[in-house]
Order: structure tokens, then sequence, then C-alpha cells
């Protein structure tokens, strides 16, 4: 039996729409952006697409990468462990080779065995615990922000060096980052011998923190270091505020949100914070810095110029040795690059070799200012 098919013109159009949809995709360089656009880590999300969306803007505007246009794929994590693998599969699904991959390193842990696996090289410009490249030593995945066992001795010699307590309470939220970087902190305080009288996990999620509070009393530290993020940090600050603790609370730059202002309220004012250095005061940004008013972005946040690198790094590679992902790979294991965070150079598990802290202080409305570097 013969089958004659008939193209009507509406068909014929929709064809040569779906060729040339086809044609412009192979002319675009692929770039998975898998981080928190819902949940209570969107902000952090936020941070990432502006960095990298930015990057990505300006690189097209002075002609691309070879010749493409680089092209990003937005997808959602919301910063939770079990979304980790599905978002990770949607990056391969999209077929892009590369990728600037996670902000929450609980999420990110699980998902680095996919970009492995896949041949996909992802950077994150967030996850800072060890877990991510310690647990399957990595070869295509690299990060553009600290670990923290550089945040956490970078916090504690600030403590000892410069604070000084007589006594430190550590605290964490019994997750993948908050624990780690809160063991970072202590460990690297007993190293020093300073005098830590307690340490101790907290519930994420939980509304009423009066009992580790009780707990916090009896001890009376001068100061609470917390590993973790804002949420329960602004819980936890505003409860004992409320129960007359001065004591000075520390953290991390998971902390740094702006909802911890309307969590904690005023209760937020002498706060210290280590973050990723102030990038927008570097002499070597004023391009960048346009590049973000031009594309009306904000610039500031701990993981926005660290999104911004990853882009700049991804590029410079192809640029080098063109779209194979495992070329790629080896070139950025064997060279250094300038990007937005000063020069950034990779050890043989993707770890930054240096990556630079600072302590920041809060005032009562959330503003903050650099105390130390």
């Amino acid at each position: 039996m013969t089958f004659t098919r008939r193209f009507t013109p509406a068909l014929t159009a929709l064809a040569t729409v779906m060729a040339m949809g086809t044609a412009y995709a192979a002319d675009t360089i692929k770039i998975g952006i898998p981080q928190p656009m819902t949940g209570p880590s969107t902000q952090y999300g936020d941070q990432i697409q502006a960095g990298a969306l930015t990057a990505i803007d300006a690189i097209n505007a002075a002609g691309g990468v070879k010749g493409k246009k680089l092209e990003a794929v937005l997808i959602d994590d919301a910063c939770e462990p079990k979304q980790a693998v599905p978002a990770a599969n949607r990056v391969v699904n999209s077929g892009a080779k590369f990728a600037v991959a996670h902000a929450c390193s609980g999420t990110t842990v699980p998902a680095v065995n996919i970009y492995e696996q896949e041949g996909i090289v992802a950077i994150t410009p967030g996850a800072t615990s060890p877990l991510v490249t310690d647990t399957i030593k990595p070869h295509y995945f690299f990060r553009t922000i600290g670990r923290d066992d550089q945040q956490g001795p970078f916090a504690a010699d600030y403590i000892a060096d410069v604070l000084k307590p007589k006594s430190i309470a550590v605290l964490h939220d019994k997750q993948t980052y908050g624990s780690g970087v809160a063991t970072q902190v202590r460990d690297a305080l007993k190293k020093k011998n300073m005098n830590i009288v307690m340490y101790e996990g907290i519930n994420v999620g939980d509304s009423d923190y009066s009992a580790v509070i009780t707990k916090l009393k009896g001890v009376n530290p001068d100061l609470i270091y917390f590993g973790g993020y804002h949420a329960e940090l602004g819980l936890l600050l505003r409860q004992a505020r409320e129960q007359g603790m001065t004591n000075t609370f520390m953290g991390p730059e998971g902390v740094a949100n702006r909802d911890l202002v309307a969590i904690a309220g005023p209760a937020v004012e002498g706060l210290l914070v280590t973050l990723p250095t102030d990038f927008t005061k570097m002499p070597a940004n004023k391009e960048v810095m346009e590049n973000f008013s031009k594309y009306k972005r904000n610039p500031n946040g701990a993981f926005t110029f660290p999104a911004y690198a990853a882009v700049q790094i991804i590029a410079d590679t192809i640029n080098a040795v063109g779209e194979d992902s495992a070329k790629g790979a080896d070139y950025m294991h064997a060279n250094a690059f300038n990007t937005a965070i000063g020069e950034v150079e990779y050890d043989a598990k993707g770890d930054l070799k240096h990556f630079e802290f600072a302590v920041f202080k809060w005032d009562k409305d959330g503003n903050f200012d650099l105390v130390e570097k």
C-alpha cells in the first residue's frame, strides 16, 4: 500500500520554523543554571542569576564565543537535596555541556555525580562544603567560591585575634553546609586553645528555640557562632534578644539573606558575618560594574560575582579549546583565569587555590559594612 503525504501551507511553514529553531539552537552554547528559584533560599538563586546572566549578556554583546551566543538554561533546584539529581538531569537533557551549578551544598553533593558521569563541566558559585569535591574527587566539577575549611579558619582567626572572647558557643543546623562550617570553626578555635563551652545542633524548621537559649544563658558565652542559614539564625537572634541576651552572634555567608531582618528585626544589630570580599570595590571590576548597570541587575550578594566569574571561565575555556567538555576540564585544571573575583587557579579536585573572605558587621536595618579583610 502506498501512502501519499500532503503538506498544507501551514504544515510547511511549521516545518520551516522548526528547522530554523534547530539551526538557531546549534548556533548557541547552552549553559545550565540550576539554582533555587522557589523556596526560602530563592535569594541565593537570584544572586547566581544576576551574576551569570549579566556575564552572558556582556559576552554575547561582544560577539559571543567563537561566533556563537551563550544561552542560559534556568532550572529550579529549590535548594532541596531531593531535587538535586532531577535538576542535574535537566541540565543533561537540555543538551548543555557546561553549567553554573547550584548554590547550596546539600544540593550540590549528590548532583556532582551526574555531572561527572555525563562529562558536563560545572562550576558552583555557592557550595562551600568540602564534601562537594572530597567525596568523589571530581574532574569536571569546579568552584568559584572558597571551601568551609578556608572560611572556617578565617573566621576562627578573626574570633581569636580580634574579638578575643573568653568563651564561645558553636551552634549549627545539623545540615551538610551548617554543620560543616561550624565544625571547621570549632576545630580551628580548638587549635588556638580557645574556650568552647558549648557545641550543639538545632532542628531546621523549629519555631521555638527557647530550650537552646536556656542552655546558652546557662553558659553565657561572649560569642555565639552559628553555622547554617538565615531562617534559623533569625529566630535565634530575635528570641535570644527577647530573653535579654546581649551576646555577640557570628555566622557564615549562608545567613546573609535580606529576609534575615524580616525575621529577626533590629536584633540583627551587631551580627558579624564572613562573606566573600566586596568584589564591587575592586578597581579591575569597573567594566563589570558597568555591565550590571547596563543590564539593570543587582551586583550585590555573596554569590553574584562568583557566578559572573564562572561564566567568564567557561567562555575563556571554550575560546581556548572549543566545546569538548573533556578538553575543557583538562584546560581548566591546567590554567589560570583573570575573572571578576580576581585570578582563579584550580587544584586537582577543582577547588580554588585561594579565595578571599572578609568580615562584615550588620546594623539594625540590615545594612552591613566591612570590618576585616
